[in-house]
């Protein structure tokens, strides 16, 4: 096989708690324009799910899923997905959308959630986004670039190519096609970015620096209000290891030998996850159970310190972080309020 891929193609924890009084702008304060949605994130195991329905409950809304995990089909447990009980009690959008081997990029992410958001909104509730996938929600502050029309039949034929590739490779052809892209995802970059990458550069014929750069946004900024949840760094460890071991009780194990014995490996897009590797691991016989646990726990510890980076350094200055240690009411009151006075 030609190793040259155009042959392929055609030519804050720490932060103390900022209520919604002290938020700096007149908007976070509710005293500003109507928001378009409401959010709430944070890094995993911080409650949000359980504080997100009694919101939903109190303000009449509706839940927009932004977690790029939970879009996958059969990946419930290890995703911390909403139980059928909590979709009972609220609707919920952006779960269960695609199969674990396909693709679903922040792109496709905004589409899906601005129709979600309009749709809610005529129906007279509130749209809530729940999650903590920094770029999908950056896909809705800070609009992406229209994406070129690439012909699917080379799309998929590309796919199948770079399936087979080395990681290192991809990154040296990534680094000859456009070197821009391929200095920013040097440090954060996993294989399907980087793939995506070579992607756009190879079948629209320009850069993704250059589209990034050059091309129209697909549409406006949204006005959002924006609630992190935070908690000290010790109690966020604590949770998060608790939280692997119950998933285990819970039949995570079962949940990834069905994911393997119907085909799914941890190279496809939504195995790739915290959980899933290390599970894979364990069933393959590379490692005990104790030793997947212990990785899982390690993996996703490394995981929530990476969100607490991207929220201190990407969200906007009018973003309300509450300390998650308070009482749930208390909680679910600030927002509540908050959102009504933006609303009024």
């Amino acid at each position: 096989m030609d190793s040259d891929p155009r042959a392929q193609v055609e030519p804050a924890a720490e932060r103390a708690d900022r209520r919604p009084s002290d938020a700096g702008s007149p908007d976070a304060r509710g005293g500003g324009s109507r928001r378009d949605a409401l959010v709430i994130t944070g890094p995993t195991a911080t409650g949000k799910t359980a504080l997100s329905i009694e919101v939903a409950e109190r303000l009449d809304g509706e839940i927009i899923s932004m977690d790029s995990r939970q879009v996958y089909r059969g990946m419930d447990i290890g995703t911390a997905k909403a139980t059928n009980e909590e979709r009972a009690r609220v609707p919920h959008h952006g779960l269960d959308l695609v199969d674990p081997d396909e693709r679903y990029s922040a792109g496709r992410y905004a589409r899906d959630a601005r129709r979600w958001i309009t749709e809610i909104r005529e129906r007279g509730r509130v749209p809530i986004l729940v999650g903590g996938t920094g770029f999908f929600l950056r896909s809705l502050t800070h609009p992406l670039f229209r994406e070129p029309e690439m012909p699917e039949s080379a799309r998929e034929r590309l796919k199948r190519w770079l399936d087979r590739q080395p990681i290192e490779e991809l990154r040296r052809w990534l680094h000859r096609l456009d070197p821009v892209t391929a200095g920013s995802l040097a440090a954060r970059g996993g294989r399907q970015r980087v793939a995506r990458a070579l992607e756009v550069a190879l079948l629209s014929g320009k850069p993704l620096s250059w589209w990034h750069r050059e091309a129209p946004t697909e549409a406006p900024a949204l006005s959002l209000l924006i609630f992190v949840l935070s908690l000290p760094r010790e109690m966020l460890y604590r949770r998060i290891n608790e939280r692997v071991v119950e998933m285990v009780e819970a039949g995570l194990v079962d949940e990834v030998r069905g994911l393997l014995e119907r085909g799914y490996d941890v190279d496809d897009p939504g195995m790739s996850g915290t959980a899933y590797p290390e599970m894979s691991a364990y069933l393959k016989g590379e490692w005990s159970l104790d030793e997947a646990i212990d990785a899982t726990q390690r993996a996703t510890r490394r995981y929530a310190r990476r969100q607490l980076t991207w929220f201190r350094h990407q969200l906007p200055e009018d973003a309300v972080w509450l300390d998650a240690t308070r009482p749930r009411d208390e909680l679910v009151s600030t927002i509540v309020e908050t959102w009504r006075r933006g609303e009024g």
